[in-house]
């Protein structure tokens, strides 16, 4: 079986990026780890952490090899500017997005089985006049994918969003025929081809309190949500719904399904991060490579005082290993 080689962005330089994925190199792991990133900051920063680590450059022409405790392959990149913890300087905001740039070319190029990023402060980004609106749109764009769906997965609940970052108000109106049918589409090929389930079972909530309530309560689900389900059931898809989000996240629903899909950001995040905060991992479905990410911000204030929890990059790592084994 060959050794998977995996991308990691350490994203901000100011934040705790760097700071978890030295932590994540102090174990073994069943894959080569290539973190991009400038060398020094991965020094100063494991100096401040107290971390003993051995840097070794990276070289695509070796051989993959199982990653040892307490070392890290650097694809090295360089800083415009030295990075403060805690401090933004948005003359670093370029060296963020090369960083990604290397990544996602390693991955349609073959020398990456899949990238793992480490949170970016979109702000500073856009402060540095580079339009970010981001990872997902990035990602999207860069590897010319119109159409691609955020899932969240912990070890125990996968929730994916027709809808994303949309006020509350535009969320109806947003939810076509057309969106919902792609999105499902490429849930259940990803479902399939990389998370390796031959026939997924997703549960899809309706929009409204009670699904609708046969109208009463909603019309969206009767006019576009059912008549979409039963399309895509038709095409073999293995569908459940529409459910009332009040009553779908239950032992007996969530063991008979391996995902639900919610229609908008906070009806189905607030419920998965309860049940796995720090330990869940993003996840963008539809692109030609594997993608997963942390579940949390760049938390400044936390950068450089050892305080930063690495569960979530952990974590992340894991699943794109397993996902990058499924091609």
């Amino acid at each position: 079986m060959s050794i998977p080689r995996i991308a990691i962005t350490t994203g901000e330089p100011a934040g705790i990026g760097p700071d978890i994925v030295i932590m994540a190199a102090k174990r073994e792991w069943d894959a080569e780890l290539v973190v991009i990133a400038d060398l020094n900051l991965l020094r100063e920063r494991a100096a401040l952490l107290g971390q003993k680590l051995e840097f070794i450059h990276f070289n695509a022409d070796r051989q993959t090899a199982r990653q040892r405790a307490g070392s890290l392959l650097v694809h090295p990149i360089t800083l415009a500017t030295r990075a403060q913890p805690g401090r933004l300087d948005s003359s670093n905001s370029q060296y963020v997005i090369n960083s990604l740039n290397l990544a996602i070319d390693g991955c349609l190029g073959g020398v990456f089985g899949a990238m793992v990023t480490a949170p970016v402060q979109k702000s500073v980004i856009n402060d540095a006049g580079i339009s970010f609106s981001g990872h997902t749109e990035f990602l999207a764009e860069a590897t010319q994918t119109p159409d691609v769906v955020m899932l969240l997965t912990t070890d125990k609940l996968r929730v994916a969003l027709v809808t994303t970052h949309l006020p509350l108000s535009a969320v109806p109106a947003a939810i076509t025929g057309k969106l919902l049918e792609r999105t499902l589409e490429i849930l259940h090929t990803d479902l399939t081809n990389k998370f390796g389930l031959s026939s997924p079972r997703i549960a899809v909530l309706g929009l409204n309190p009670h699904a609708g309530e046969n109208g009463h309560m909603g019309t969206e689900e009767i006019n576009t949500i059912i008549p979409t389900i039963e399309r895509m059931q038709d095409r073999g898809l293995n569908l459940l719904g529409p459910l009332p989000a009040d009553t779908a996240f239950n032992p007996k629903i969530l063991g008979n399904c391996d995902a639900v899909l919610a229609m908008y950001h906070d009806q189905g995040l607030p419920v998965l991060k309860h049940s796995g905060f720090g330990n869940a991992v993003n996840v963008t479905l539809g692109l030609p490579i594997v993608r997963t990410s942390v579940d949390h911000g760049t938390a400044l204030d936390l950068a450089g005082s050892g305080k930063a929890n690495p569960g979530s990059i952990v974590r992340a790592l894991e699943v794109a290993i397993e996902m990058s084994g499924q091609g």
